[in-house]
């Protein structure tokens, strides 16, 4: 057994957090060091599935909807899911209650909330015409065509900058920004704190995507004064394919949120049927339409792994394990066969690594193929996620050690 191999063990058997991992449903793992079977690496695109959601679906299948049926929408708590949930993933991502309602995909809460910034940014006191926005260049492309959209809709010029760039960017024209937390392909971390700030000084509003941050780090969006912010559930969230994603809109601008989108499910009398909108008080007017209860109540049952967990337990877990393994590639693959993209302070790296590699498409094939489940994106990088709540150190070294013999071939 490797040196690696035997701080690995050691790690394992110090981890606080290790008896999460039966929370979940995960493959069987093996010591055999030619095998690598059951280690899931890919949590940042698709989280793995709690024990407990399986049997709390079929419960919403055959007796919420088979024998209460609409009876459902109040004695199944049906009506108020979006903001029951909201506030069970507040903490997550350092949010009072009452500021988060749970509902719609991703891209449509950019949307909402984009426009809504820009809105908010045109009230008088302002200053300025506010008719730009800008957004992360280096952004996950469906935020990008939302900002594009969402500019046309609001008359503004779109202006893609880096995050690094957003400070000497912003000017009296700018209405809002639209960052990434962590980047998508090389798992940087951005500074939500201090570009936030210089956002608030310039007199714009910050929009900030937090799908690959959220139930990996501590955000703190309250503490920070984010205006407002977006995120997916089925990431580290583990909320399953396709899950809700969530809206997050800061107390003090509650009253003067905008939806672009003003659907009866955010009307203040919603059975009513007025022919004129009058918003929801609160976080409720980020609602839009029918609630996808079926996916939305398997979020709130995946969200119960995280009962008695801090996510600053999991912060401290995920840097030791991404140190780990780039401990281990550095140990294993041989010189100048991979390059790290994913930067090696703790206070700009999220809980991925990204590493290039010039036939990375066929080399994370072959990985799979032998059971290290991580993923590529195009033209050539790695991605190997690690969510603290099912991964271990053990995993971590057995994954370098195959990539390194994968590489070898």
């Amino acid at each position: 057994m490797s040196e690696l191999a035997v701080k690995a063990q050691k790690l394992d058997a110090a981890d606080e957090l290790a008896a999460l991992r039966d929370r979940f449903v995960l493959d069987p793992g093996s010591d055999r060091v030619a095998d690598a079977a059951g280690v899931y690496l890919d949590g940042n695109s698709l989280g793995a599935l709690p024990a407990s959601v399986p049997d709390r679906v079929a419960d919403v299948v055959r007796r919420q909807w088979g024998e209460l049926r609409i009876r459902s929408w109040g004695e199944s708590g049906w009506w108020t899911a979006p903001e029951r949930i909201g506030d069970r993933i507040a903490p997550l991502v350092g949010a009072a209650p009452g500021q988060i309602v749970v509902g719609d995909s991703t891209s449509v809460n950019v949307f909402k909330a984009l426009v809504a910034a820009v809105r908010l940014a045109r009230e008088p006191g302002h200053g300025g015409r506010r008719d730009e926005i800008l957004v992360d260049a280096t952004t996950f492309p469906t935020d990008g065509y939302i900002a594009r959209s969402a500019a046309r809709m609001t008359g503004c010029a779109l202006r893609p900058v880096t995050p690094e760039e957003v400070p000497g960017a912003l000017t009296d024209r700018t209405a809002a920004v639209l960052i990434n937390h962590v980047d998508y392909r090389t798992g940087r971390l951005h500074d939500l704190p201090s570009l936030t700030a210089a956002v608030h000084e310039a007199g714009a509003h910050a929009v900030w995507d937090l799908c690959h941050s959220a139930g990996a780090l501590p955000v703190g969006l309250d503490e920070h004064g984010v205006d407002l912010a977006v995120g997916c559930t089925y990431k580290y969230l583990n909320g399953g394919p396709g899950s809700p994603a969530y809206l997050y809109v800061r107390k003090e601008l509650q009253d003067r949120f905008d939806s672009p989108l003003p659907g009866w499910n955010s009307h203040a009398e919603p059975f009513g049927m007025h022919p004129e909108y009058e918003p929801a008080p609160g976080a409720l007017r980020g609602r839009v339409g029918t609630p996808d209860i079926l996916s939305m109540l398997a979020l709130e049952a995946a969200l119960e792994v995280w009962d008695g967990v801090t996510i600053e337990a999991v912060r401290a877990k995920s840097l030791a394990l991404t140190d780990f393994f780039l401990e281990c590639v550095a140990e294993y693959v041989p010189a100048g066969r991979v390059e790290s993209l994913t930067p090696r302070a703790h206070a700009e790296r999220g809980s991925q690594v990204a590493l290039r590699c010039a036939d990375a498409g066929d080399v994370m094939k072959r990985l799979i193929e032998r059971g290290v489940v991580g993923d590529f994106r195009h033209p050539d990088v790695l991605r190997f996620g690690f969510t603290p709540l099912y991964v271990g150190f053990g995993d971590t070294e057995r994954a370098a050690r195959v990539l390194a013999e994968t590489l070898a071939v």
